[in-house]
């Protein structure tokens, strides 16, 4: 079914067939019908930060920036929701046109710029919680504030949005933000991840609760660049870290003429990208901390490979524009699949 609705779809702007997506869903939720878009998909449990998520399969940050639609998107089967990126203030993003299909290579290319209707906003459409699953929230800084004064932005989200999140992700790797992936390296991840840290020790103190916090990195790395990401995030006792967000590069998508659109690249063409950073992450991270794989995942097998190179959890995006609601039924599936069969040669 999803096909035929694609089809329709992408003959539209994609911004405008991506609101028109929402609305629709958004709709159909509200009136009951959610359900009938989405297929119940079998719980298949998995501990990840000291939460439980009802399936592995989740969705990543981008598609729901303010929270108006996660009770709908999770009635699709999605194990978790992420919403966001959000920043304290609204912000309208980048100018249009800013968000691009590569159809030919299943990929994507935004440029959105963190658009998004505040903080303010985002908390009040979470106060109407429905969906029953994990739900994250995305944080950032405003495009407005200085890069040496994000920590300010990220606590002031963070304060915001912790007693509604049942776990939140620092996004330090998007870029449309100018001067966003600096703060991924060295002196100024450590400086703005031990603020937030001690942020979050506070309020787990003053909530009696305590919430996860990952981050959420590049795939534009080097080994070193990612080991030393990955140290510093045992240092500081993070919760978790998300591999991978878009890409700068363009490898696979050079022969389409939108190729030379500014922005971050996502789909097919970072899917090895984001592997080979969840794997050296593995390595050096040695399953003290969990890995949530997303980047290129448009089918089971895909999802698979985010696991077999040490992912606890996946998230799927531009799969999910191209290929709708049937993937997360494959995408579980499969991974139920794999766990058997990966439980079946342990045992042997």
């Amino acid at each position: 079914m999803y096909s035929a609705i694609r089809k329709l779809l992408f003959r539209m702007n994609p911004e405008v067939s991506h609101e028109f997506s929402l609305d629709a869903l958004g709709a159909s939720e509200r009136l009951g019908l959610a359900g009938f878009v989405g297929k119940k998909i079998d719980d298949n449990p998995v501990e990840v930060m000291g939460l439980c998520f009802p399936n592995p399969v989740g969705l990543a940050a981008g598609l729901d920036k303010n929270g108006d639609y996660f009770n709908a998107l999770g009635k699709l089967g999605f194990g978790f929701v992420e919403i966001g990126t959000v920043t304290p203030l609204p912000q309208p993003g980048n100018p249009k046109p800013r968000l691009f299909r590569l159809t030919e290579q299943g990929a994507i290319i935004n440029r959105m710029g963190f658009n998004n209707k505040g903080v303010e906003h985002l908390v009040a459409q979470v106060k109407n919680r429905r969906y029953q699953g994990i739900l994250g929230i995305n944080i950032g800084k405003n495009a407005k504030t200085p890069v040496e004064n994000a920590l300010s932005d990220y606590k002031i989200c963070l304060r915001k949005v912790y007693p509604y999140a049942d776990y939140i992700t620092v996004n330090v790797s998007s870029p449309n933000t100018p001067g966003l992936r600096s703060l991924q390296f060295g002196d100024s991840l450590k400086e703005l991840l031990g603020g937030i840290k001690r942020e979050q020790l506070k309020l787990a103190d003053a909530q009696e609760r305590y919430v996860p916090i990952a981050v959420k990195i590049a795939p534009d790395m080097d080994d070193e660049a990612i080991e030393s990401v990955a140290n510093t995030l045992l240092e500081l006792e993070l919760d978790g870290v998300i591999a991978t967000n878009t890409t700068i590069g363009r490898e696979g998508v050079e022969a389409n003429p939108l190729h030379e659109e500014a922005g971050g690249l996502s789909g097919k063409p970072v899917r090895d990208k984001s592997t080979r950073v969840i794997a050296k992450l593995a390595e050096v991270l040695q399953g003290r901390l969990p890995i949530i794989g997303v980047g290129g995942i448009d089918c089971g097998d895909a999802a698979v490979e985010k696991l077999q190179a040490g992912a606890s959890l996946v998230q799927v995006y531009s799969g999910f524009i191209y290929e709708g609601p049937e993937l997360i039924e494959d995408c579980a599936k499969a991974i139920v699949r794999y766990r058997k069969s990966d439980g079946a040669k342990t045992e042997g």
